[in-house]
């Protein structure tokens, strides 16, 4: 198993941690001490603390990121494309992803804070677009 494929599995790992660890356990925690229902949890409105908003966003950006990241690499893979470049930029996006996420659940935003978890983002997409760069250069 190559590097990038394991990057995918690692980003896809994190989402479901995530998923699990702070959206699963406030509603289950809410649901099993009768606080709410299986259905008091609409998609379309926002409600509860604002760690579990921010939670639910988190997940949600890791949900969005990771079929680009996916589609990257599977194009670097029926390209033949890598090498170490390509193999340290898929593990940087992953490595980048979870103090982003991290720092979105855990920390109430400030404008530090936001800017601090705006520039993990921008790492992963820069790294992401690298990535892509070397897919393409390798198509020609």
């Amino acid at each position: 198993m190559t590097i990038p494929i394991l990057a995918i599995l690692a980003f896809a790992a994190w989402t479901l941690l995530l998923l699990f660890g702070s959206v699963g356990i406030y509603r289950w925690r809410r649901i099993l001490t009768g606080q709410a229902s299986l259905t008091d949890f609409p998609a379309d409105k926002p409600e509860g603390d604002d760690w579990y908003r921010r939670a639910m966003r988190a997940h949600a950006n890791c949900v969005e990121n990771l079929p680009v990241l996916t589609a990257i690499v599977v194009a670097a893979v029926v390209v033949k494309a890598g090498g170490p470049a390509f193999d340290a930029l898929s593990v940087l996006v992953v490595v980048a992803r979870i103090p982003q996420s991290l720092i979105h659940v855990v920390l109430p935003e400030t404008p530090w804070r936001v800017g601090t978890r705006f520039a993990f983002f921008l790492l992963q997409a820069l790294a992401m677009l690298a990535m892509a760069a070397i897919v393409v250069r390798n198509l020609v």
